[in-house]
């Protein structure tokens, strides 16, 4: 018997869902208690690593995953000239294995979709419109107040809520996010036919010009500057003038921009709690737990991995003890914060403008430890 029989989640991302499907599939009842009214349907594009995409078929969703996204292995470096010219192109380490891309892109909320879905299937029940208010644990279960008024009792809490997690502040860890001194605009649009893998270009106008095929027919595109006030609604105007530089691609992307192309515009920020993330009968994981600028590509293979370990050890153990919460602990904090740590070290260099940074060897560093399983 499991270790649990009856899971509250709260947050319907990567990590809440990765983590109902799999203790659902064990017959353990989940209801996961989602913030937002309906399902969400905005986002742009995300790429998923080797390692996640690990995860993915553990999951069950990999076939889905793969027809719905773009993947690849190799990766281009352009410079910051008028022809970008190709300096080089690199076979990518295959963190998740031989049998997988090193890489996949696709559309944020189309992972979401596959992953809703599939915990549906499981048996997972999702709930619409509940803001935790309150959360009380009295040793033998944790009872859960949302705003509508409702109350229930769950033998375990997983806080998968994201960033500014209700959850984590409820159970007392004061950690939260910080800016690391970059902001990031990202566009959703038409993919250029000569784009089929990630490029990235380092200088010019931005710390980092680059995209990613996402499907078929889209990519998204982004530029990484100093961190800056923006006006969202000036999007496509600033993206054309940041991206001027650039040529190749660029110059298709750049046109795509005043087509009703799908714009935001975030700061880079980062935290981790380092030190157990559990507290009682409530555990915090993915970016509740840790998060990271995107300068990696981490960030959502470190959701899937919290929750597949989590849930492998509440299926295998036959009682919640602290055995359990320290082997949770010793498999991944280290492994979130090399991740943290290495994402945050590159973007650093960036702004300090250091040239003989060892970028080189610092991700295949993180690679090899990637390649690892959870």
């Amino acid at each position: 018997m499991a270790a649990v029989q009856k899971v509250g989640i709260v947050g319907a991302g990567a990590a809440g869902l990765a983590a109902a499907i799999l203790l659902a599939d064990a017959g353990i009842e989940v209801e996961i208690l989602e913030k937002a009214t309906e399902p969400q349907t905005l986002g742009s594009g995300i790429t998923l690593q080797g390692n996640a995409l690990r995860i993915l078929r553990e999951l069950g969703v990999w076939e889905e995953v793969e027809a719905r996204g773009y993947g690849f292995s190799t990766l281009g470096l352009r410079a910051p000239d008028p022809a970008s010219t190709v300096i080089t192109m690199l076979e990518d380490i295959r963190t998740g294995g031989d049998d997988l891309p090193a890489t996949l892109g696709m559309y944020r909320p189309d992972l979401t979709a596959i992953l809703r879905e599939r915990a549906g299937q499981a048996g997972a029940r999702i709930s619409y419109g509940k803001e935790v208010t309150d959360i009380n644990d009295d040793g033998g279960g944790v009872t859960v107040s949302t705003a509508d008024g409702a109350t229930t009792r769950y033998d375990l809490l997983i806080g998968a809520d994201g960033l500014h997690s209700a959850v984590r502040k409820a159970i007392g860890i004061d950690v939260e996010p910080k800016p690391t001194g970059m902001g990031i605009w990202r566009a959703f649009v038409d993919r250029p036919e000569d784009v089929v893998r990630t490029d990235l270009t380092y200088g010019g106008h931005c710390f980092i010009a680059g995209y990613c095929p996402t499907g078929p027919d889209t990519i998204y595109a982004y530029l990484v500057e100093k961190a800056q006030e923006r006006n969202h609604d000036d999007g496509p105007r600033v993206m054309a003038e940041l991206a001027a530089a650039y040529g190749g691609p660029w110059n298709e992307i750049r046109a795509s921009l005043d087509h009703g192309a799908r714009i935001n515009y975030t700061w880079f920020t980062s935290h981790l709690v380092n030190g157990p993330w559990d507290r009682g009968r409530t555990v915090i994981i993915g970016d509740a737990a840790h998060s990271c600028p995107p300068t990696v590509a981490q960030g959502a293979a470190m959701a899937l991995e919290d929750a597949a370990v989590l849930a492998e050890l509440l299926i295998s153990a036959d009682h919640l003890t602290e055995t359990l919460w320290k082997k949770f602990t010793d498999r991944r904090l280290d492994r979130a914060t090399a991740v943290v740590e290495a994402s945050v070290q590159l973007g650093q260099w960036m702004l300090d403008g250091v040239r003989d940074a060892n970028v080189p060897g610092l991700m295949n560093s993180l690679s090899t430890m990637l390649k690892e399983p959870a």
